[in-house]
């Protein structure tokens, strides 16, 4: 069984369980003023990425996550060889904790405030998938499946970047922005150092046979 799958069935049973146990959700939720209360709280920052706020709210991150993680999975494991799963668990789990740091610097003050959802940690496996393969077409919303990555990854941030100063709203747009370019950079320095493949270059070479160069 594929970690994609594995990580899948995981969030879906405890959201699940968490969307109808209000003491679970609270325990799993990231709640930046009690871990800077409370340090020994910071075990929320992975928590929070196995619960959703409903279930169109989970459905969207594990179709999302589903769509691109077993493309993502199986490069790394031609990347990474017998060490590709490790890798992307570790990428995985890794950016539900990075992605969620800009949040608590923002929010530790804030009592009302909270955050949960496997969003950073997803948008770290799309935005390196795309990076993977920066052709591939994908859609945005209602658009169909026309848009090459590379344009779609900069339309993507562009406008995270404007929701998330923008504020308001309950969607955590700092983890989606943060885990997106986490995933790229993760990519980058795991394939130099533990692969031995140039994604930059890589990279690159798609975009310029994309115009025929």
């Amino acid at each position: 069984m594929s970690i994609t799958l594995i990580i899948i069935i995981i969030t879906v049973a405890v959201s699940l369980l968490a969307m109808n146990n209000e003491a679970l959700m609270d325990k799993f939720i990231f709640h930046p003023y009690s871990v800077a209360r409370d340090p020994q709280q910071w075990y929320r920052a992975v928590t929070c990425g196995f619960i959703h706020a409903d279930f169109m709210h989970l459905a969207f991150n594990m179709f999302s996550f589903y769509m691109f993680g077993d493309y993502v999975e199986q490069f790394f494991g031609m990347i990474f060889g017998p060490t590709g799963r490790f890798f992307y668990l570790l990428l995985y789990v890794s950016s539900l904790v990075v992605c969620i740091v800009p949040t608590y610097h923002d929010h530790k003050k804030q009592y009302n405030y909270h955050s949960l959802g496997a969003s950073g940690a997803v948008s770290a496996i799309v935005f390196a998938g795309i990076f993977l393969q920066p052709t591939m077409q994908i859609g945005f919303f209602f658009i169909p499946p026309i848009i090459p990555g590379f344009v779609f990854g900069p339309i993507y941030l562009a406008l995270t970047v404007y929701l998330s100063k923008k504020g308001g709203g309950s969607i955590n747009h700092s983890a989606h922005l943060w885990g997106s370019l986490y995933g790229v950079v993760f990519l980058l320095i795991a394939s130099r150092f533990a692969g031995n493949y140039d994604a930059l270059g890589t990279f690159v070479e798609q975009i310029k046979m994309y115009f025929g160069k």
